[in-house]
């Protein structure tokens, strides 16, 4: 089965503070790094990540399986906006996934000592005391566990994975994975009553290997499972009948990136793209949604509504990825694979609406879905998750949605965020290319790893990609008086007529007569010159001035990270010490545009307690020089997030190689980090851009890395007027 569809997405929610300021919208309130639950004294260098997550009965406590550390996570949201640590239950082996009855976790465990003799465990373990209540061994190894409405049995789909190094992963690859069903008993299990379902000869692909990846059970006790690698479906009833089978089918995709050089291109197409769903949810006792994953063969970057029969209702097509798209969200670096990667799949009522939600491994984003009508779902919001959505806890009592974010942003910090229903305008995304025309009409402009920023006369802001998009290079032009903010033009920056390489972009400034100064902050390593770029309105590279040799003489990789314009005199500043700079001390450097000459200041920066303080932004506004001052931590090791002034008094410059430059003195403007837990995440590592409107406000953005690493979370706020 196969269904065509060709979608840009309007993403109705993303108008936040629009006509639609009044309704209803879930924004994210907490953020709970997971390492914190490690014991006081424990070593919290060893990796935590949390995967599968679930919440008690009373929607007080959230468990999390965590397989790097075997322990089972558990966090106290009574005050949900303000998540405890409850501490880790050690497991005697690889938790792959956990239900919760009452207050009994229902954990999965995974005992195999190798691909072809899987084994595993189920254990019954009280949330409160920690404590195992019972234990049955599993004929193979686990991935998934469901409940039962009435919380009378439980299902774990056995999938016995296969070994990817062995005939490049290719199934069949024996034993056969299987499904599992067992009764509950009073807040244990009781093993007696363990059954096996045989799922071979199912499928067309691979039938002797079964691969069971995810299971879930509606009302009527029915058993929905996937065959991820087998691209199949079963449904199974409580009695272990296989009541329907089919394969889940592909997708014709179009208007997709499938090439990774360094550019957002999305015009490919990809044909009969089989859908390979991971997760899946019953949304009633006929219907269930899948996440269309993909494994080795494909994945539709999508997620799909099915009957029951096997009849697709729905097809979301790419019109999930586009949607990331807009908001800067897309992982260019996996466009060569699967894309956005949709994992995470769930379905809860709240406030009497069937919402589904769907999270992106790849894009790290939670897609909220009003499925009022199923054949026809509406795209309500896109909330920002940590690194690689796993799961969610749904809690629609409490207006609550719990995401556990397995992937670390740096070393141990990977979250668990919690997200609360509020009578409240969206909070996210700050910026968006919805909207988007070239020549009146609507096109799909893909976005990312913003750096450098400047405003002009009218208020609107100008900001630059860096070399992460190496092949695209951009000057986009912003509308910040719109909620979201809009790029509403994106220039291409050219050399010769085609998309100037070698250029690291990291600071605009405009000259007043329609054209642009950019700084590259270079690497002389990787061929790119340290430079500044003087750039037309349409974008074609018009002058490079090169550094004199008295700079390059003390030069690191760590050049120019911001450039302004004073009187006749561009400001560079430059990130981190170079050679022959003191420590705790970078450059601000002067080059007149009408004599040439060069000359500096030294800048005195802020001491790390922990990496390295820089500087990355320079902008020019009254009677000062506002500059970014930040640390390389996030999270809450992060202390350096400052915007600093420098009076243009000071700004002097002395010439270069000769005797001591200058030290200019800086006052504090604004501490950052409130700005950047001010919507429940964590602080994210690079401020990077700087514009102050002639009004006098001050717009602060932050550089996503292209979403390579990064949860692709962009940060384009207002910290209102300055003086001076």
């Amino acid at each position: 089965m196969r269904t065509r569809l060709v979608c840009l997405t309007s993403m109705l929610a993303l108008t936040a503070g629009s006509a639609a300021a009044q309704e209803m919208n879930f924004n994210r309130i907490a953020s709970f790094p997971v390492v914190t639950n490690m014991a006081e004294g424990g070593d919290t260098s060893r990796e935590t990540s949390p995967e599968i997550i679930a919440a008690t009965a009373d929607g007080m406590v959230l468990v999390y399986t965590d397989s790097p550390l075997g322990a089972l996570g558990r966090v106290d949201i009574s005050d949900p906006a303000n998540p405890a640590p409850l501490g880790n239950i050690a497991l005697p082996g690889e938790p792959t996934s956990v239900a919760v009855i009452g207050s009994t976790a229902y954990v999965a465990i995974n005992t195999s000592n190798s691909y072809t003799a899987p084994s595993g465990q189920f254990l019954a373990i009280d949330v409160t005391t920690g404590e195992t209540v019972a234990s049955c061994d599993l004929p193979g190894q686990p991935d998934s566990v469901a409940k039962s409405a009435d919380g009378a049995f439980l299902a774990v789909a056995i999938e016995n994975e296969r070994d990817e190094d062995l005939n490049d992963g290719v199934i069949p690859q024996l034993p056969a994975g299987s499904l599992v069903l067992v009764n509950a008993a009073e807040g244990g299990l009781d093993c007696d009553s363990l059954g096996v379902v045989d799922l071979t000869g199912l499928a067309e692909v691979a039938p002797s290997d079964p691969e069971p990846e995810y299971v879930d059970i509606n009302s009527l006790g029915e058993i929905v499972v996937t065959l991820q690698e087998n691209n199949h479906i079963a449904v199974v009833s409580a009695e272990g009948e296989v009541i329907s089978h089919f394969s889940a089918g592909a997708v014709d995709l179009e208007g997709i990136d499938t090439s990774e050089e360094g550019a957002l291109d999305f015009t490919a197409s990809q044909p009969g793209r089989v859908r390979e769903p991971d997760s899946v949810k019953w949304i009633d006792d006929q219907h269930f949604a899948t996440a269309n994953e993909g494994d080795y063969e494909g994945g539709s970057r999508g997620w799909t509504i099915f009957n029951k029969d096997g009849t697709v209702v729905y097809e979301s097509g790419p019109s999930f990825e586009h949607a990331m798209i807009q908001i800067g969200h897309y992982p260019e670096a996996r466009s060569g694979n699967k894309g956005v990667e949709p994992e995470a799949i769930n379905f809860a009522v709240f406030n009497d609406t069937p919402m589904v939600f769907v999270g992106s491994e790849r894009g790290s984003i939670i897609g909220v879905y009003d499925i009022t009508d199923p054949a026809a779902p509406v795209l309500r919001q896109m909330l920002p998750s940590g690194i690689g959505p796993e799961s969610f806890a749904l809690i629609p009592e409490r207006g609550l949605i719990a995401s556990a974010n397995e992937v670390a942003d740096a070393g141990p910090h990977a979250h668990v965020m919690l997200f609360e229903l509020q009578e409240a305008p969206a909070s996210y995304p700050h910026l968006t290319s919805e909207g988007f025309q070239v020549d009146g009409e609507d096109k799909l402009l893909g976005w990312g790893a913003n750096s450098g920023m400047v405003a002009d006369a009218d208020g609107m802001i100008y900001a630059v990609n860096d070399s992460f998009y190496g092949m695209q290079p951009m000057i986009l032009k912003i509308d910040p008086t719109q909620t979201p903010a809009r790029i509403v033009e994106a220039i291409a920056v050219t050399r010769e007529g085609a998309p100037a390489q070698k250029l690291d972009m990291e600071g605009i400034t405009l000259d007043g007569e329609g054209n642009f100064w950019v700084a590259s902050e270079g690497r002389t390593d990787r061929v790119i010159p340290h430079a500044i770029y003087k750039i037309g309105p349409d974008g074609a590279i018009e002058a490079e001035i090169g550094l004199p040799k008295e700079l390059m003489a003390s030069e690191q990789r760590f050049g120019f990270e911001g450039i302004t314009l004073v009187g006749d005199t561009l400001w560079m500043a430059v990130q981190r010490e170079w050679d022959d700079d003191p420590a705790n001390h970078s450059k601000l450097v002067a080059y007149n545009l009408d004599s040439e000459e060069w000359g500096a200041v030294h800048y005195p920066k802020a001491e790390p307690t922990k990496g390295w303080v820089g500087l990355s932004e320079i902008n020019a506004h009254g009677d000062h020089i506002y500059i970014v001052e930040r640390d390389n931590q996030h999270g809450t090791e992060a202390v350096t997030k400052k915007v600093y002034r420098v009076p243009l008094s000071e700004m002097v410059p002395a010439s270069i190689g000769g005797d001591a430059l200058p030290v200019v003195s800086k006052e504090e403007v604004r501490d950052l980090i409130p700005d950047l837990t001010s919507t429940g995440g964590y602080v994210l590592d690079k401020v990077e851009g700087l514009a102050i409107t002639p009004d006098g406000a001050m717009w602060i953005s932050t550089d996503n890395d292209g979403v390579d690493d990064h949860s692709g979370e962009t940060m384009f706020f207002s910290i209102g007027p300055v003086s001076g």
